[in-house]
């Protein structure tokens, strides 16, 4: 199931990609990359296996623990994502992220405030 999913939405980007001329513009995109076109491909690539990892790894999740166990574990790790790009890329952390950081344990602990209810 997680396979359609995925092929699905690679068609779906890959014919958006083409329909809109952006395809040209790739190369271009590649050759101004300031590490070079290869470190270009290789975050291209490592971020897909990166992906269909956290993809197995949720599904893994839901059928050895729960779905449940498995939205915790996905909305925790939420904010650790842009924490790292902030270390290891030397992204800017600017407004945005501060507040994304700030969304994902809200959203967090309203689903546990909300789920205690009657």
């Amino acid at each position: 199931m997680q396979i359609y999913t995925a092929l699905v939405a690679t068609c779906a980007s890959l014919i958006g990609l083409f329909d809109s001329g952006e395809w040209s513009c790739l190369k271009g995109e590649m050759e101004g990359f300031h590490k070079g076109r290869v470190s270009y491909v290789m975050s291209l690539v490592w971020t897909a296996v990166a992906w269909q990892t956290t993809s197995v790894g949720v599904v893994g999740l839901i059928f050895a623990v729960s779905s449940l166990f498995s939205n915790v574990i996905s909305t925790l790790s939420l904010p650790i994502v842009p924490i790292f790009a902030v270390i290891f890329f030397h992204n800017k952390m600017g407004g945005v992220k501060v507040v994304s950081l700030l969304m994902a344990p809200w959203g967090f602990a309203s689903y546990i405030y909300l789920s205690k209810l009657p």
